[in-house]
């Protein structure tokens, strides 16, 4: 590869770089030549993932377990260190990694989890270690057996980065953007990339090309400028903002703070504002405020707190009041829901997959996006590594991808559809019978613990969307509460006192 194409790394030090996939002009194609258990000579099978962020990372894990070499295209070049880039705008908010998506990541990348818990990052026992107020009042707490890691998304991304680039195979070319694909209708054959800082491009050859690039990803205007019918889109806009800033955790909250959230009420015909407190790495809290269209959080120094104090429970605002602020206020409003249906073209180009936000983007507040990605990146590679990349298989592996979509994609949209002012498709009878049967097993969930195992198993990707209608689930939600849920926040008298510097940290008062 010439020196001006992009920046290789490996995250390797001391050890050989690996072979560099074959860069062309387009006009050939001279594969390199390995070698079968058997014995005889085969092909080396390559695949190019574009995006270096945690989807493209995690594709990179699941195939470099069955393929030769993966390059992973980076438009960004990526910080040394946890750290932000102008990529992922978003990772400055409040990120989730629910238990389902955690195991993905681990079975994929063995000990990752170790390592976030060893660079500060939390595991959160559910529903233990959350105070939740949710649309019928607070969730009790109970030992369970969900959990979610919570992080910075800057630590999660760069953790999870060092550890891929750790497998030989795997390369990162940084400062390089992906310009279009080479192949046809039929089957794609490489990505033609363009050095962002030099202007030359070039094309690199693929057996299989991953798109993990993102919201911004082009995957469907590519396909229809190779002849294939238009895809799908559906999106579903509730008009969401939100805000976020990071405050110093008092010295005595402990390793051991619960995470806080408030969520909206969308029966009460107003615009849904709510707000998450995260404990994260660094002895810090990372507080995301937010509100759907006519209900937006404010940016303005000042007015974060006092948004705070007039959600359903002042709570939030409570902690926070007083806290050192380390940042300042971030905003975004890039939340719609949408969904593309790949899976559904009844043609797809061998040598293709799409994945991540890239096939479907939620609304933040429900933080199920990461963990979508990471059992998509497991269905990726458990589909190589039983077909092969023989063809059929880049099909196979889109419609596997889609599975752990349609949950989370339920849960959004079936939220969102109910605030004032939504933008996008209304919801069939089905649908809003499906809704109204999961406020019902939500509001049971409150002083019926198998409704409760149900829905976080079921929310934190641990199980398909049907444990919330399993027999005992759909019991439990038909007999209905035993009783009002707690009226007042669930945090304990000593997890007062430590947030506020008069508890010590540990203490089991």
């Amino acid at each position: 590869m010439p020196p001006s194409a992009g920046r290789a790394s490996t995250g390797r030090p001391g050890r050989p770089t690996p072979r560099a996939p074959r860069e062309t002009d387009g006009s050939t194609r001279v594969p390199a030549r390995g070698r079968s258990e058997g014995g005889s000579v085969r092909p080396t099978q390559h695949a190019v993932v574009l995006g270096g962020g945690l989807a493209g990372t995690l594709a990179a894990a699941a195939l470099a377990r069955h393929l030769d070499t993966v390059t992973i295209v980076e438009r960004d070049v990526m910080p040394e260190g946890p750290g932000p880039r102008r990529g992922v705008p978003q990772a400055r908010h409040s990120h989730l990694l629910w238990s389902g998506g955690a195991r993905a990541v681990e079975e994929l990348l063995p000990g990752t989890t170790e390592a976030l818990l060893a660079a500060g990052a939390r595991r959160v026992e559910l529903p233990d270690g959350l105070v939740l107020l949710t649309a019928h009042g607070w969730l009790p707490r109970w030992s369970g057996s969900q959990f979610m890691v919570a992080c910075s998304r800057d630590l999660l991304d760069f953790t999870v980065r060092r550890r891929v680039l750790r497998v030989p195979g795997v390369e990162l070319r940084e400062g390089v953007r992906a310009v279009g694909p080479v192949g046809t209708a039929e089957r794609i054959t490489g990505v033609r990339v363009r050095d962002e800082r030099t202007g030359e491009t070039f094309v690199l050859e693929a057996d299989l090309v991953v798109d993990a690039s993102g919201r911004a990803s082009r995957a469907d205007r590519w396909l229809t400028g190779l002849g294939l019918p238009p895809v799908r889109e559906e999106t579903v806009d509730s008009g969401l903002a939100y805000a976020t800033r990071i405050f110093r955790a008092p010295a005595t909250a402990g390793e051991d703070f619960p995470v806080i959230t408030i969520q909206a009420d969308p029966r009460d015909g107003e615009p849904g504002r709510g707000a998450v407190l995260l404990p994260i790495e660094g002895d810090r809290w990372l507080v995301t405020i937010s509100g759907t269209r006519g209900g937006e959080p404010p940016t303005e120094e000042g007015e974060f707190v006092e948004f705070a104090r007039n959600l359903r429970s002042p709570v939030v605002a409570e902690l926070i009041d007083g806290a050192e602020p380390l940042t300042p206020i971030h905003g975004s409003h890039s939340t719609a829901n949408r969904r593309r249906y790949f899976e559904r073209l009844r043609v797809w180009p061998d040598g293709f997959v799409v994945l991540g936000d890239a096939v479907a983007a939620y609304n933040p507040v429900y933080g199920q996006g990461m963990s979508v990605l990471a059992q998509g990146a497991v269905a990726i590679g458990r589909i190589v590594g039983r077909h092969g990349l023989r063809p059929g298989t880049a099909r196979r592996a889109q419609r596997a991808v889609a599975r752990p979509v349609n949950g989370a994609w339920m849960t959004a949209v079936g939220q969102d559809v109910q605030f004032p002012d939504v933008v996008g498709p209304r919801p069939s009878a089905v649908d809003r019978l499906l809704v109204r049967y999961v406020d019902r097993l939500v509001r049971t969930a409150a002083s019926r613990p198998t409704a409760a195992e149900a829905f976080l198993e079921a929310f934190s990707l641990s199980g398909p969307m049907t444990r919330m209608v399993g027999p005992k689930a759909l019991l439990a939600t038909l007999l209905g509460p035993t009783g009002p849920a707690p009226a007042a926040p669930t945090l304990t008298a000593d997890e007062y006192a430590r947030a506020r510097g008069t508890g010590s940290a540990g203490s089991t008062v």
